[in-house]
C-alpha cells in the first residue's frame, strides 16, 4: 500500500509538472475551472504544445506508461491529431539491467549457469526494452542464438500501474460525455492483456513458432526458430538472425536491396497475415525488423520480438475485407451497410446519411494523386465521423490499426512513391474470390471433410434418435394429442354405454310386448 501511495504521488507530481490537468480540463470542464487551476499552479511553464508535454510526462513515468502512450497514439478516434502524432514518437528507451541479474534469472529458469548451458555467453546485452533484454550466445553444437531474459519485478510494476489506469479510465467514462462510446475501460483491458502476455516469454516463443509455420516456404518473411529445451516463462533462446535494420536505408541501398520491392513485400506480408491467417505480428516498428543480405535469402524481411500479436475472427476478417474493397472501389454505400450489418453502428442509422458522411471523408483524399493518399488520414477522418453516428470503437482492432499505420509509414520510408491502395487491392480481391467463389467452397469442404467422414455413417442412427425423441418428447403437441385421445376414449365409452343401455331397453320393451301379445292369445283360446 505504501508503494502504491508513492506511485500515485509521483503520477500526480508529473501530471502537475507538465500540465496534464490543463489538457484534461479543456475537454472535461468549463474554462473557469481550468483558469482557476492554472492560477493555483502559477509557477509551472505549460507554454510547450500539449502533445509534447504529454509525451514527456509519459516518458518520465516509465516504460509501462510509454507503452500505453504508444497504444493511445493509434486511437485517433480518442486522441486529437496533434496529441496522436506526438505520442507516435514514443520509443522504449530503457537502460539495461545488471547482467548478474540476467544470469541469476537464467539459472533460476533453466536450472544451470550460462557457462554450463552455452559454449559462450555475452554478458553485455545487445538490446534492452521495457519488458526484457537480449544477450547473444552460442550453443554447444556451435549454433548462434539470442537469449531473451525477462526484466525482474515487472509483473508487480505492471499490476500497480494498470490498476491506476483502470481508475483513470473509470473517471474518463463518467466525466466525458463521449467516454462510454470510446470504451476507455476496454482499451485499458486490452493493454493489460497484451502486457501480461508479454510477461510470459513461452507465449512469445509459441507466437514465433506459429508465425514461422505460417510462412514456411515463403520467400518474403523469415522468423527465428525457437529452441524449446532452453525456453521457459522468463527465458527463451532462439536462432540468431543476421540482417540490416530496416531503418538503415542507406546501408540497404548500398547492399543493392530493391527498395520498391521491399516496400511492396511489406504490404503483402501484412495483408497475408491479416486476411489469410488472422494472426499478425502487431509490433512491427523498425527496431523489430531486419532485412537479410545473405545471398540465399537476399532481400527477405526478418521479424523479431513476438510478444504482441493480433488475432482476428472470421467475422472480423470478412468485415474488414468488405470495407477495404468498398473503399478501394469508392462504394460508400457498401461501407455504410457493412457498419450497420456488423452492429458497429446503431440499427436505426440511415444508410444514406452514413454513406454521405463517409463520402465526404474519403472523396477529398481520393481526388489527390495516388502516391499522396495516406490510409492514416482516411482512418482519422472516419474516426471523426464516427462520433456523429455513435459508431462503437472496437477494441480488438486497436492492434490492427496500429500495425497498419506502422506498415504504411515504414513502406513510405522505403519507397516514397508507394501506393498502398494499388498494392493491396489485387491481393484483397483475390482473397475475396477465394472466400466467396468455388475455391473457397471447396476449401471449406476440405476443412470439414474429417467431420463429415465421421458423421455420415452415424446419420441413420442419429435420425432415428431424433425422431424417437420427437415422438417421446412431452411437448405441447404431444400433450394435446394425449388429451385428444383420452377425450375420444371417454366419448367412445359413453357412446358404448348409451348403445348398450338403449339396446337393452329396446330389447326389453320388445320382449315385454311379445309376452303380452302371447298372453292375450292364450287367454282368447
Amino acid at each position: 500500500m505504501f508503494f502504491k501511495v508513492l506511485r500515485l504521488y509521483k503520477i500526480a507530481r508529473v501530471a502537475i509538472k507538465y500540465g496534464l490537468d490543463n489538457i484534461a480540463m479543456s475537454g472535461l470542464a468549463s474554462p473557469r475551472i481550468a483558469a482557476l487551476i492554472d492560477t493555483l499552479f502559477f509557477w509551472r511553464d505549460i507554454s510547450t504544445p500539449r502533445g509534447v508535454r504529454l509525451r514527456r510526462a509519459l516518458e518520465e513515468l516509465g516504460p509501462i506508461f510509454v507503452k500505453f502512450g504508444q497504444v493511445l497514439s493509434t486511437r485517433r478516434d480518442l486522441m486529437p491529431p496533434d496529441i496522436a502524432d506526438e505520442l507516435a514518437k514514443l520509443q522504449d528507451r530503457v537502460p539495461p539491467f545488471d547482467s548478474d541479474l540476467a544470469i541469476a534469472q537464467i539459472k533460476r529458469s533453466l536450472g544451470a549457469h550460462p557457462e554450463q548451458l552455452f559454449a559462450s555467453f555475452e554478458r553485455v546485452p545487445v538490446a534492452s526494452a521495457s519488458i526484457a533484454q537480449v544477450h547473444f550466445a552460442t550453443l554447444k553444437d556451435g549454433t548462434q542464438v539470442a537469449v531473451k531474459v525477462l526484466r525482474p519485478g515487472m509483473k508487480r510494476s505492471i499490476d500497480e500501474d494498470i490498476a491506476l489506469m483502470r481508475i483513470a479510465a473509470g473517471w474518463v467514462e463518467k466525466l466525458w460525455a463521449d467516454g462510454r462510446r470510446l470504451k476507455p475501460k476496454e482499451v485499458v483491458g486490452e493493454f493489460d492483456k497484451y502486457l501480461h502476455d508479454e510477461l510470459d516469454l513461452m507465449r512469445e516463443a509459441a507466437n514465433a513458432s506459429q508465425l514461422r509455420r505460417n510462412f514456411t516456404g515463403s520467400d518474403l518473411l523469415m522468423v527465428p526458430e525457437m529452441f524449446w529445451d532452453y525456453c521457459s516463462t522468463s527465458v527463451i533462446v532462439m536462432e540468431r538472425m543476421h540482417g540490416i535494420p530496416i531503418s538503415q536505408i542507406d546501408r540497404l541501398v548500398a547492399e543493392g536491396v530493391d527498395m520498391k520491392k521491399l516496400s511492396r513485400d511489406g504490404v503483402e506480408i501484412f495483408f497475408t497475415q491479416v486476411f489469410r491467417d488472422g494472426f499478425f505480428h502487431a509490433d512491427m516498428h523498425p527496431g523489430n525488423i531486419l532485412v537479410s543480405v545473405d545471398p540465399q535469402t537476399f532481400g527477405r524481411y526478418i521479424a523479431l520480438d513476438f510478444g504482441i500479436v493480433g488475432t482476428l475472427t472470421d467475422f472480423d476478417k470478412d468485415y474488414l475485407s468488405q470495407n477495404f474493397l468498398a473503399f478501394f472501389r469508392r462504394d460508400y454505400k457498401r461501407v455504410a451497410e457493412a457498419h450497420i450489418e456488423s452492429g458497429w453502428a446503431p440499427k436505426e442509422t440511415r444508410v444514406d446519411e452514413l454513406e454521405s458522411a463517409v463520402r465526404a471523408c474519403c472523396e477529398p483524399i481520393f481526388d489527390r494523386p495516388l502516391r499522396d493518399i495516406s490510409f492514416g488520414q482516411v482512418l482519422l477522418r472516419l474516426f471523426q465521423t464516427s462520433r456523429r453516428f455513435n459508431v462503437e470503437v472496437q477494441p480488438q482492432l486497436v492492434l490492427l490499426q496500429k500495425t497498419l499505420l506502422n506498415i504504411e509509414g515504414l513502406g513510405r520510408q522505403l519507397d516514397p512513391d508507394l501506393d498502398l491502395w494499388k498494392t493491396a487491392k489485387p491481393y484483397l480481391e483475390r482473397w475475396m474470390q477465394e472466400q466467396i467463389g468455388w475455391r473457397g467452397m471447396l476449401a471449406r469442404f476440405k476443412e470439414e471433410a474429417p467431420h463429415y467422414n465421421k458423421m455420415i455413417p452415424q446419420l441413420p442412427r442419429l435420425v432415428h434418435q431424433a425422431l424417437t425423441a420427437k415422438i417421446e418428447e412431452p411437448g405441447i403437441n404431444a400433450i394435446l394429442l394425449k388429451q385428444l385421445i383420452a377425450e375420444q376414449r371417454r366419448t367412445n365409452m359413453l357412446l358404448g354405454i348409451a348403445v348398450y343401455f338403449g339396446g337393452g331397453l329396446a330389447g326389453g320393451i320388445l320382449i315385454a310386448q311379445l309376452l303380452l301379445r302371447w298372453y292375450q292369445i292364450l287367454h282368447w283360446w
